[in-house]
C-alpha cells in the first residue's frame, strides 16, 4: 500500500442537505472509498487504479436540477495521505466524557480515549450520527453485554463498548477498507473482546444483548427481521444513520416486529433511537 495513489474529489454543494447524503451514496456505489462532509459539501477519494474518467456519469445527483454542485479534483500520493488527513480530520470530544482522537493529537483529559488512524473509512466521530451513537453507548449499561456494531466503520463505537466493558463484541461491515482499518483500531486500542467480521447482515448467527446499527434507513429497514432475530429479549436496538422526516417510517418497523421505543436524540436534523425488545 506504500505507494498506493488516490485521487481526491472536492465537491461544493447548495444547498447541503439532504444532497450530500445523496451525493455519498451515488459516489460509495461507484467505488469511492471514503468521504469527510465538509462546510461546503464534501470530499471523496478513490484509488487512481479503480477511477476513470467517466466515474461521474452515472452520479444522478449531479444533473439535479434542485441541487448546484461543483467540484474539482487531483491526484494525491500515499506520502501526502497523512497531511491530506491532518487537514480534514480534528479530534472531537463528547460530552467531556469521551474523545475520538488521531495519534498525531494531544490526549484529553477524558474517561475514555479512543485513538483512531483516520484513514479512509466511515465513523471518526465527526459525523453527527456516530456521535449520537457514542452518547447512547456513554448513557447505558454495557457492562458483560454481547453487542453488534453493525456497519462498524472504523470500529470506534465497538471499542467505546469495549471500554465499558461489553463483552464478547461482533463488529460488521460489508466494506473491505473498513473491516481492515477496523482490525488495526481495535489493536491500537489494545481491545481483547472484539471479533471484527468482513460482511452484510447475512452473516449474522449469534445473539445480542445489544445492537448497534448506524448504517443507513434503507438497510436499517431492509434487515431489521434479521437485527430482532438476532436480539436477546429484553436486548436493545439502537439505530441511526437517517433524519428525524424517517422517524415514523422506521419506528413502524421496529414496531412491526415487537420492538418498543425508548428514547430519541436529535443533532442537527439527524435521529438516533433507542428500542427495547
Amino acid at each position: 500500500m506504500s505507494n498506493t495513489i488516490y485521487i481526491g474529489y472536492y465537491f461544493k454543494v447548495k444547498p447541503i442537505q439532504p444532497a450530500v447524503e445523496i451525493l455519498i451514496a451515488e459516489l460509495g456505489y461507484a467505488g469511492f472509498e471514503s468521504f469527510v462532509e465538509t462546510e461546503e459539501g464534501a470530499t471523496a477519494y478513490i484509488q487512481k487504479e479503480e477511477w476513470n474518467e467517466n466515474i461521474l456519469d452515472d452520479i444522478q445527483i449531479l444533473n439535479s436540477d434542485e441541487f448546484e454542485i461543483t467540484f474539482t479534483f487531483e491526484e494525491i500520493e500515499q506520502t501526502n495521505w497523512n497531511e491530506e488527513w491532518e487537514k480534514n480530520f480534528n479530534p472531537i470530544v463528547v460530552d467531556n466524557v469521551c474523545a475520538v482522537r488521531a495519534p498525531f493529537h494531544d490526549k484529553f483529559d477524558t474517561q475514555y480515549d479512543i485513538i483512531i488512524e483516520p484513514k479512509m473509512s466511515f465513523g471518526t466521530g465527526h459525523h453527527e450520527t456516530t456521535h449520537m451513537m457514542i452518547q447512547h453507548i456513554l448513557k447505558n449499561d454495557f457492562k458483560d453485554k454481547s453487542v453488534l456494531d453493525m456497519g462498524c466503520g472504523t470500529g470506534v463505537l465497538a471499542i467505546l463498548a469495549e471500554m465499558k466493558g461489553a463483552k464478547p463484541i461482533d463488529a460488521i461491515d460489508y466494506d473491505n477498507w473498513c473491516y481492515l482499518n477496523s482490525l488495526e483500531n481495535v489493536e491500537r486500542n489494545n481491545c481483547e473482546n472484539i471479533t471484527v467480521i468482513e460482511g452484510d447482515a447475512s452473516v449474522l448467527k449469534n445473539k445480542y444483548d445489544i445492537i448497534i446499527a448506524n448504517i443507513n434507513r434503507n438497510i436499517l429497514m431492509q434487515d431489521m427481521e434479521t437485527y430482532v432475530s438476532c436480539l436477546n429479549k429484553n436486548g436493545l436496538l439502537f439505530l441511526s444513520g437517517f433524519y428525524a422526516d424517517d422517524i415514523p417510517m422506521i419506528q413502524n418497523e421496529c414496531e412491526k416486529h415487537l420492538l418498543k421505543f425508548e428514547e430519541k436524540l436529535e443533532r442537527n436534523n439527524w435521529v438516533s433511537l433507542k428500542f427495547i425488545n
